[in-house]
């Protein structure tokens, strides 16, 4: 059977382009390399999830060194949503202009452009933002004494009210994928929209290998994908195909496809493919007092610094259970189960800027990760500042604070591998999300993001699905009224 368009991947954008798609009438089939997500409780077992990783890729990669590495990548039916993505933030404005010397990437696109894409992604979520806890309030209020510089706004999330009422979900939604449905994400708010639609294929468990290149080309066309082959053999055919597998695996698809099948085409920068990783520059923070800490969600709030623009802090969604898991295994674990009652926990993160040298490649079967944050010094000068003023300001106020950073194994906000650009000689795909040079195959997912921005990127990565099947849409329109 031939499709209207394959989606490869059923994470935030490829759940968004999916959903849109399918609304409109075309035959769509998404084809996700995982499976669905039990719904036993297991993924809210922090023993499960956290200490043995049970839930997360097995894949084997290595770093530049040559060292093994494991990104905490997922592989499920909604992919990462499900278990990140409740903090849901627009980038600004200045997030999609260029800054050279911040090695920040602008755009080839307006923050406009994505607005009403952005408004759509939020009212499937759910978005909404909840009362700041006592203890939060508290913590806050004092660093804003400290130090007015600090600016405090509700971070908006995707979970329902109704978790409030649930103490289990309400402590294990950040990091965790939510047993009753209690979180916007890619399956619960976009597929499930249209899985039961006839038009809608979604098949589960389906490893794509390969992208296929259409033989032989019409006369006077140029190169085009005409479908994808899966790890069984099996070969399915569609007129588009749409990439979100994410940041680490698009990249590796077109780069297998492009050496086999396009090894010189002009349009299509290879050095790119794969090309200017970014992950953000990340630190976790556990903060101690005297004083017990009570409250239930803790993450409804997100905080800037005046003198730290592409940085901001959230609080971490996590119980005293798993923060103690942050404190050095040094600590007697019975004494650090009391000090995480009095502790919270943050999350710090600084936009990191483009370099080609971070890249994800793969040689001879090899996957390799090749991230150094040094090549950034703009962006790692300004976490050390941004970590140290919020330490800083935590002291006067009574908390005293210790500190971890995210290794190149955190990809929970990874893109850049695929980056969207004007120009074909600087960037891999175009503002439509079309690769440039390749007719039928459009990327999806947050590899095409020119700049990680300072804050998560998930809902960036929505309203971008949503808006390249809009511009798939309206190529497909065109095309039809031009051979009427």
């Amino acid at each position: 059977m031939s499709w209207d368009v394959i989606v490869i991947g059923s994470g935030p954008g490829g759940a968004a382009a999916a959903y849109r798609l399918a609304s409109a009438g075309l035959r769509v089939l998404v084809l996700e390399k995982g499976a669905r997500l039990p719904r036993d409780g297991s993924t809210l077992d922090a023993r499960r999830v956290v200490t043995q990783g049970e839930f997360l890729s097995r894949e084997a990669w290595s770093d530049r060194q040559g060292n093994a590495l494991r990104p905490e990548e997922h592989f499920n039916l909604g992919g990462k949503s499900k278990w990140y993505g409740a903090a849901v933030l627009r980038f600004s404005a200045r997030e999609f202009a260029a800054e050279p010397e911040f090695r920040a990437r602008g755009w080839p696109l307006r923050c406009e452009d994505l607005a009403p894409y952005y408004a759509e992604a939020e009212r499937l979520l759910g978005v909404r933002t909840f009362p700041c806890e006592p203890g939060l309030r508290r913590i806050l209020a004092a660093l804003v004494r400290v130090d007015p510089r600090w600016d405090v706004q509700p971070l908006p999330m995707a979970l329902s009210p109704e978790i409030i009422d649930d103490p289990i979900e309400a402590a294990h939604f950040d990091g965790f994928a939510s047993a009753r449905g209690l979180k916007g994400e890619a399956e619960r708010s976009f597929l499930s929209l249209v899985e039961s639609a006839p038009n809608l294929t979604l098949r589960c468990s389906a490893e794509v290998a390969e992208l296929v290149a259409a033989r032989p080309a019409a006369a006077g066309s140029g190169p085009r994908i005409s479908g994808v082959r899966l790890r069984t053999g099996e070969v399915l055919e569609a007129a588009d195909v749409i990439l979100a597998a994410g940041a680490l695996h698009s990249p590796r698809l077109l780069a297998r496809c492009a050496a086999r099948e396009f090894p010189s085409l002009p349009a299509l920068n290879f050095g790119l493919i794969g090309a200017q990783v970014k992950f953000h520059v990340l630190t976790a923070l556990v903060a101690v007092s005297l004083s017990r800490q009570s409250d239930l969600l803790r993450k409804t709030m997100v905080a800037t610094h005046a003198s730290y623009p592409h940085s901001s802090v959230q609080p971490l969604g996590f119980d005293a259970e798993l923060l103690a898991s942050f404190l050095p295994r040094c600590v007697p674990r019975a004494l650090a189960r009391q000090i995480a009652r009095r502790a919270y926990g943050f999350f710090l993160l600084t936009e990191d800027g483009s370099h080609r040298s971070n890249r994800v490649v793969e040689q001879g079967g090899e996957r390799i990760l090749d991230y150094d944050v040094r090549r950034m010094p703009a962006s790692l000068r300004e976490h050390q500042g941004f970590v140290r003023a919020l330490q800083q300001a935590l002291l006067r106020s009574g908390f005293l604070s210790a500190t971890q950073r995210t290794g190149a194994n955190g990809t929970a906000h990874a893109c850049g591998t695929l980056m969207a650009g004007d120009d074909p000689r600087a960037s891999v795909v175009d503002a439509s999300g079309r690769v440039h040079g390749l007719a039928g195959l459009y990327v999806a997912d947050g590899s095409v993001l020119p700049r990680s921005g300072r804050v998560n990127p998930s809902l960036t990565i929505y309203a971008w699905g949503l808006r390249v099947a809009a511009r798939l849409l309206d190529a497909r329109g065109a095309a039809s009224t031009c051979a009427q």
